[in-house]
């Protein structure tokens, strides 16, 4: 009976894809639109229902595009040498050697011995970190690189391991709450991720200049609060079973004290991860590309012996992510590319007529925040629907502030609503700590809370400051 459930359950992903496959080509659609969105939405589905990994949906999904002439090879590969991608494997193995060196140890044991009194603490420690950096930082992803090892380090340091079930579940909160709040402080500030700006040009072209102050005093209100209760809210579907831990920080001190001076490893990781930091922070400035940022300090690892090619042969996980996120990468690209992520948005929109401005205003934002779940990138839906929703809502009524902010923030806090809905999720998400069901759950029900604070706060606060 199992055997026979478990080949059902693989089977409807096909029947989906076969299904809309052979539906009708709706009008405005291209063939190979409607047969690529055919299969990625069969792909998606696999693994929400649990009938296939990503990583086998992906393949699968990769060889039906292929093989069946929708795509070319060169768009379906073209995930491969995409620089987002390449810099979440190089910053996952990159903070390998934060752990291996002994510096994340003592990075952990710093904070454990501050913050360690509860699982609440750290989880606060890690967020408010994020939310203090995120200003310098104009990519999210590069931020993820500078989080995730510290996050890593305190979970390993408190004994928290992937494969134990309950001994994970510390890590795997910790883990998420890093995750989310790098979607937060994305929409606290203007310049923390790489799409705001391109959503604020769209924003200037319809009638409204947004400069970094007016951002932060639209944003604050709601996307405090949202970070407030980010730990809370993730603690309650996730409980990490570990609570108070009066004794850890002075444990923690003790260890400190055991370690002595830093190692050579340590000094040579700490300047080199500084140094990187440094060149994510002003490579827009310096015309650097951050990627290749991340690939000098990686070399310099491996040059120093830091790091090993026998380290990076036992990362597995490193190239399983690499394999599923450059495919859906490329496919997302493709879907937007053939016309379909902007087909969707425009039909949607023109449903929408005639609805009273405040009705109109929450379903097109509700919408925007959904239909993320087709989206790899932020940037990609930002430049295929932001300009389509927002001159649907501004026709229909809505005060030309509040849908341009209802949507740049929404822009940010929906990339957590899938383990691949922003490349800065992916390196949290190949730790290990949770499942893809895990995943998916805590992400639609985070994405749901933030939209809630967005809404009922945020939109209030967003009309009276900016009228």
């Amino acid at each position: 009976m199992t055997k026979l459930r478990l080949n059902l359950k693989q089977a409807v992903p096909f029947v989906i894809a076969i299904g809309i496959w052979f539906c009708p080509v709706p009008a405005g659609l291209t063939a190979p639109a409607w047969h690529l969105f055919a299969v990625f939405a069969a792909a998606i589905a696999s693994v929400l229902i649990g009938a296939f990994p990503l990583l086998t949906a992906s393949m699968l999904a990769v060889g039906a595009i292929v093989l069946t002439g929708t795509i070319t090879p060169a768009q379906a590969y073209s995930g491969f040498a995409n620089s987002s991608v390449l810099l979440v494997v190089v910053a996952f193995i990159v903070a390998q050697a934060v752990v291996k060196s002994g510096l994340g140890r003592r990075i952990s044991l710093f904070m454990v011995s501050r913050f360690g009194g509860s699982s609440l603490g750290l989880a606060y420690s890690i967020v408010l970190t994020d939310a203090a950096i995120a200003p310098a930082f104009p990519s999210n992803t590069a931020r993820g690189g500078v989080l995730f090892p510290i996050v890593l380090s305190v979970v390993t340091g408190a004994g928290s391991k992937p494969e134990e079930p309950e001994g994970r579940r510390l890590g795997g909160y910790l883990m998420f709450c890093g995750m989310a709040s790098l979607a937060i402080s994305s929409a606290l500030w203007m310049t923390a991720t790489s799409c705001n700006p391109i959503a604020v040009q769209i924003v200037q072209k319809a009638g409204l200049e947004i400069n970094f102050g007016k951002w932060f005093l639209a944003s604050a209100v709601p996307s405090l609060i949202a970070i407030g209760l980010l730990p809370l809210i993730v603690a309650k579907i996730f409980p990490p079973r570990v609570g108070k831990t009066p004794e850890a920080p002075a444990a923690a001190r003790r260890e400190l004290a055991k370690m002595g001076s830093m190692s050579r490893d340590e000094w040579i990781t700490a300047a080199t991860f500084v140094l990187m930091v440094a060149g994510w922070v002003f490579g827009s400035k310096l015309n650097l590309n951050t990627t290749s940022v991340a690939f000098m300090g990686f070399g310099v690892l491996l040059l120093a012996n830091v790091i090993t090619l026998d380290d990076i042969a036992k990362q597995g996980d490193t190239l399983t992510t690499f394999l599923w996120l450059s495919i859906l990468f490329a496919m997302s690209g493709q879907l937007n590319e053939l016309g379909f992520m902007g087909y969707v948005g425009e039909r949607l929109a023109a449903g929408l007529g005639g609805l009273p401005w405040t009705t109109l205003y929450v379903t097109l934002i509700v919408l925007y925040v959904l239909i993320h779940y087709l989206f790899v990138s932020q940037t990609s839906q930002v430049l295929a629907l932001f300009g389509v929703f927002l001159d649907v809502g501004t026709r229909g009524g809505v005060p030309l502030p509040l849908m341009s902010f209802g949507l740049l923030f929404a822009s940010s806090y929906f990339s957590v609503i899938t383990p691949q809905g922003g490349s800065q999720n992916i390196i949290f998400a190949a730790s290990g700590y949770l499942t893809q069901r895990e995943l998916y759950k805590l992400g639609l029900i985070v994405t749901l809370a933030f939209l809630a604070i967005y809404l009922l706060i945020g939109s209030p606060w967003v009309y009276f400051v900016m009228r």
